[in-house]
């Protein structure tokens, strides 16, 4: 035999061993492509429930969450308004702070006597006399 038709079997033969093997491996897969999608609809049915069952689960947590947080808030408020009601009925009940002390109310009072004796002054002498008598 002579070497060239035998290396075109061979070569041959290599190309098409490998297209071969593609093929097996493509008919090893004997499901049909319908029931493999199929499956794989039914199995994402699947997991969209039990993702609709735990973001339900999850929203009722946090609303509970919410309620209780805000339970808390109003109990703390609740609290803090009868506190602030103590201390308005405390602040009522108390005297009011005197605005002078003893001795600044004795300086007022005296600042008021020379004021009005001042001003008596003023209005006894008459406003008649020239400046002349002071002189004399």
């Amino acid at each position: 035999m002579r070497k060239g038709p035998l290396c075109l079997m061979l070569v041959t033969l290599s190309i098409m061993a490998p297209a071969h093997g593609e093929e097996s491996t493509e008919s090893g897969n004997s499901t049909p492509l319908s029931l493999s999608a199929g499956s794989q609809i039914t199995e994402l049915q699947q997991r969209l429930k039990a993702s609709e069952q735990q973001r339900e689960e999850l929203s009722k947590q946090l609303q509970n969450a919410d309620n209780t947080r805000e339970s808390a808030q109003l109990a703390r408020l609740r609290q803090e308004n009868q506190r602030l009601k103590l201390q308005l009925k405390e602040a009522q009940a108390s005297p009011l702070p005197r605005l002078l002390t003893e001795q600044q109310q004795w300086f007022v009072t005296g600042a008021g006597v020379a004021l009005l004796a001042l001003l008596c002054g003023i209005f006894a002498s008459g406003a008649s006399r020239k400046r002349r008598q002071w002189l004399n």
